[in-house]
């Protein structure tokens, strides 16, 4: 497809976290606000140079109809993603490595920028996620994006990382296990850092 600019870019990126994570078209306010403008204009514009290079497409005179063409193609010069170590699934433990191994994804889809992590611990077993399973990331661009529920890799300050899903009220975080056996970790926003969203799971059966 034809290359894209600086502009037109960002905005494609973000239309394409943005599909992802919520699962339908953002409206033009939104989109002004993610690129911090005050007119519709300069949106309209890239929105129309995005549709005629073959990045997006929408159904006239239908509102919210916006789509990504050829999403499934994103992914296919990715045939890795690094394993940056291991993800506690009980207590906290620091994931990153600095010789990270890769997990062949050639037959799987995955998307720019994803990165795996190994579960350790049992905590998520009533989500299907076992010890020993490997959970591919999507990085968060915008922790305020996260929708509560959603299960994460979060980062507690002075702590390290764990797996779990995730519900913020107001200035706190409570960060839940889906194994009664393990209680819910509740602690204030600001110690909590959300390092990716769960896209997949991957079990090796052999």
């Amino acid at each position: 497809m034809e290359p894209l600019t600086k502009v037109q870019q960002e905005l494609y990126d973000w239309l394409v976290d943005y599909i992802q994570t919520y699962q339908h078209a953002p409206s033009i306010r939104q989109m002004m606000q993610a690129m911090k403008l005050r007119s519709p204009a300069p949106v309209q514009s890239r929105l129309e140079h995005l549709r005629r290079k073959g990045y997006i497409d929408w159904d006239p005179g239908q509102a919210r109809t916006l789509r990504i063409l050829h999403l499934e193609d994103l992914g296919q010069n990715q045939a890795q993603v690094p394993i940056l170590g291991e993800i506690a699934a009980g207590g906290l433990i620091e994931p990153f490595v600095d010789d990270p191994a890769t997990l062949d994804l050639q037959r799987c889809l995955a998307a720019p920028d994803c990165f795996a992590l190994r579960v350790n611990g049992d905590s998520m077993i009533e989500d299907h996620i076992a010890e020993g399973d490997i959970v591919i990331m999507r990085p968060v661009l915008d922790a305020k994006r996260v929708k509560n529920g959603s299960i994460v890799a979060a980062h507690v300050s002075g702590q390290g990382t764990t797996l779990k899903r995730f519900f913020r009220k107001g200035a706190s975080v409570t960060l839940e296990a889906a194994n009664l056996n393990y209680a819910p970790i509740k602690i204030p926003a600001a110690q909590v850092e959300v390092q990716g969203i769960l896209v997949g799971v991957w079990r090796d059966c052999f």
